[in-house]
């Protein structure tokens, strides 16, 4: 309801602030676990925990009808759970192949991306100059960040351009997800990506990782509890709370800080160098998205950023 949404306070950007740095933390939590698990098997871990989530908050809040699915919304169900299987599996690879750093810039572009993506697939949702304008400036950051790779191993660079065909991927689900959401219910959506998420992994690990170990380390655990209870469970939830009281265009500033806090984590956690030009490029990504999302509109589905 648009008449209640109100500016943002000092407690509604201390907690849009902790989620943005939450989500910037994900790909080093991939990272992490990667140590430990294969990257698909990692993937199936974090779609079983990430729908029980959801499907607990459902419960906790007595939401029904999460597994009525009307003839015509089985497409839009399955088309968004390919979808995200495809860009969890791309984003997991990636991040195997290169730093935490470039995977948290590299995955964050997913809003400049999904600009793109809108001006073609959204009628109304149109290109502006402010938004060519991020456009470029976050392009140009990603450049660098590939530019620094040319000096490094192939290896590197392989991952990089993987982790951004992941982003690609979440741009093209935020924008599709975005116009799901006015005719079906957002924890149905998330439950069912889940569900298939899930199913796709196990069947992929079984045959492609087979004689891979797993390894049942702490490490492990905390990495698939951020994955799939913090990010996919807390973050959906409060970032739900967030948008049906505040106004997106407000909340959306808060996502500038998700690059940065990605490079800061990943220089803490996985002991990435934060080089000048690291720097550069996550402040020019930041900058872009922000040149983007300046004129955003004034509400948005009551899901809040379907991340999850």
């Amino acid at each position: 309801m648009p008449a209640s949404l109100r500016p943002l306070d000092w407690r509604g950007a201390s907690i849009a602030l902790l989620l943005a740095a939450l989500w910037g933390g994900n790909p080093v939590a991939v990272k992490v676990g990667l140590a430990d698990v294969p990257p698909l098997r990692l993937a199936f871990f974090r779609f079983v925990l990430g729908g029980l989530a959801i499907l607990a908050y459902a419960a906790w809040i007595r939401h029904r009808g999460v597994f009525d699915v009307r003839p015509g919304e089985w497409r839009v169900l399955i088309s968004l759970g390919v979808i995200f299987s495809i860009q969890i599996a791309t984003m997991n690879v990636g991040i195997g192949l290169t730093g935490a750093a470039h995977g948290a810039v590299l995955l964050n572009s997913y809003a400049v991306h999904a600009v793109v993506l809108a001006h073609f697939l959204i009628p109304g949702d149109r290109l502006t100059p402010a938004k060519v304008a991020g456009v470029l400036v976050a392009y140009v950051g990603i450049v660098l960040l590939f530019a620094r790779d040319l000096s490094f191993r192939s290896e590197t660079m392989l991952g990089d351009l993987i982790v951004m065909g992941s982003a690609v991927l979440l741009g093209e689900r935020v924008v599709y997800m975005a116009r799901a959401v006015q005719r079906l219910d957002p924890i149905k959506l998330l439950v069912f990506q889940s569900g298939i998420g899930s199913a796709s992994f196990l069947l992929a690990s079984l045959v492609l990782e087979r004689g891979v170990p797993t390894h049942p380390t702490g490490r492990l655990a905390a990495s698939l509890v951020y994955q799939g209870v913090v990010v996919a469970g807390f973050n959906f939830v409060v970032s739900s709370y967030l948008y049906q009281r505040y106004l997106a265009s407000a909340l959306a500033t808060c996502s500038l800080t998700t690059p940065l806090f990605g490079v800061l984590i990943a220089a803490a956690v996985t002991g990435d160098r934060l080089s000048p030009l690291l720097l550069l490029s996550s402040v020019m990504v930041a900058a872009g998205i922000g040149l983007t999302v300046r004129r955003a509109p004034p509400a948005a589905p009551p899901s809040g950023p379907p991340r999850a």
